[in-house]
């Protein structure tokens, strides 16, 4: 007896779903990884502190980099000119905290004539930027 033999279709995985759902995933966590990055402030090394708190209110950042240049927000400022700088952000919003990021090789005297110019200003909260050991 004789059986015609079929020709059997070559068995063939088609992966291209396979890779659109890949990229995506990967888009996913490209995308998320870049809003994880980003900083309202200048990149300086903060110094570390044991008892570090989290501050609710709307931030003001001044940033006192290592070669002691100063910014608001980012904006660079003369020392002369912060005070009205912060001031003008104060206007804008009701309650804010002034936060210094000062990198821990500014000279330390630096900070204080930062920290002075800011006391001055009427119902200004000061906070120092540290990281947590």
């Amino acid at each position: 007896m004789y059986v015609p033999e079929e020709p059997e279709e070559a068995f063939e995985l088609n992966i291209i779903p396979m890779i659109d759902v890949i990229f995506a995933i990967l888009t996913f966590f490209i995308i998320s990884s870049l809003f994880l990055t980003r900083s309202e402030s200048l990149p300086v090394n903060l110094p570390k502190a044991d008892s570090s708190e989290t501050q609710e209110r709307t931030r003001i950042t001044v940033t006192v980099e290592a070669s002691g240049d100063i910014a608001i927000n980012r904006d660079a400022v003369e020392l002369e000119n912060l005070q009205a700088g912060v001031q003008t952000l104060m206007d804008q919003v009701q309650e804010s905290v002034i936060v210094i990021n000062a990198d821990e090789a500014v000279v330390h005297g630096r900070v204080i004539a930062v920290m002075d110019e800011l006391r001055e200003i009427e119902g200004a909260v000061l906070g120092i930027a540290t990281e947590p050991p």
